[in-house]
């Protein structure tokens, strides 16, 4: 079942490299919001737009297969909302290239 969670659709930085994954599943298994499975022996992601851009996955990938800017993207822009009290923000324009 997908995370009902969604932070800023489409633009998680989230990827995997599949010549180095081995299927081990330790992201899947420090993922806080079910992002990632395994599929047919390799880690896939399920759910982009529930990624929060934690860096769990990554930092514990022994196989360094997961890339992720972690915290430029959404869980920033959440947390920049949340602290001002309104939606998601990553405070630039669009035309300046910024995460959203």
């Amino acid at each position: 079942m997908a995370n009902p969670l969604r932070y800023l659709k489409h633009v998680v930085t989230l990827a995997i490299d599949d010549a180095r994954c081995t299927g081990c599943g330790q992201c899947r298994e420090v993922c806080p919001h079910g992002v990632l499975s395994i599929c047919n022996g390799k880690a896939d992601i399920a759910d982009l737009d529930a990624c929060m851009e934690c860096g769990a996955c990554s930092r514990n990938c022994p196989f360094e297969a997961i890339t992720v800017s972690a915290g430029v993207g959404c869980a920033t822009a959440v947390i920049r909302g949340f602290l001002r009290g309104g939606p998601p923000d990553c405070s630039c324009s669009s035309d300046q290239g910024c995460c959203c």
